[in-house]
């Protein structure tokens, strides 16, 4: 029987080995991506004001204005994260909108929360979300949850419970509160 566990240990081995090289070039593919809607918005504004230097003089400041904006809200609806995108990992300024919808709800449930500090189960966050108590569904939400944790977006006990992302400069105001919530009113 050893054995058997053995292999099956190996095998579970392998596939993280492989899930974590395939994310990290998920990360560096979406890095180059986010290099390369730069590039492609900085030309779309250069050809913008091309175009309007070369236009009649008169023209040139309407043209400008109406122009110039396109080229931004089209680069920005590629950037909206869909159901079943990869999930960044947390960086400084980042805002949840870096999120698939799905993830979103899962952060704001942990940031609401439950009174006391203690955080959060992946059966209340499951149910917060509407989702049937079964455990498929639960480890579901488990499995989103920890992701999120793995990439600083939330924290996580040892007890399992989940709570919100640590702050990187701890703020004195919240000091000696549980879940460095703030005074609350």
């Amino acid at each position: 029987m050893a054995s058997v566990m053995g292999l099956l240990e190996e095998r579970e081995a392998a596939a993280r080995v492989r899930a974590e090289e395939l994310q990290t070039e998920a990360d560096r593919i979406l890095s180059e991506l986010a290099v390369a809607e730069a590039v492609l918005e900085r030309r779309a504004i250069a050809r913008v004001e091309l175009a309007e230097a070369r236009a009649a003089p008169g023209a040139a400041a309407d043209t400008g204005v109406q122009e110039a904006p396109e080229p931004v809200p089209a680069a920005k609806a590629v950037r909206v994260p869909v159901a079943g995108s990869i999930v960044p990992h947390y960086g400084e300024g980042m805002t949840v909108e870096a999120l698939a919808p799905d993830y979103r709800r899962i952060v704001d449930l942990v940031e609401s929360g439950l009174e006391g500090g203690e955080g959060v189960s992946a059966r209340e966050i499951a149910s917060g979300l509407g989702l049937e108590l079964v455990p498929a569904k639960i480890e579901g939400v488990r499995s989103k949850t920890r992701r999120l944790a793995e990439r600083g977006w939330l924290a996580v006990s040892p007890s399992g419970r989940f709570t919100p992302r640590q702050p990187t400069v701890p703020v004195p105001a919240a000091a000696g509160k549980p879940g460095g919530r703030g005074d609350g009113s």
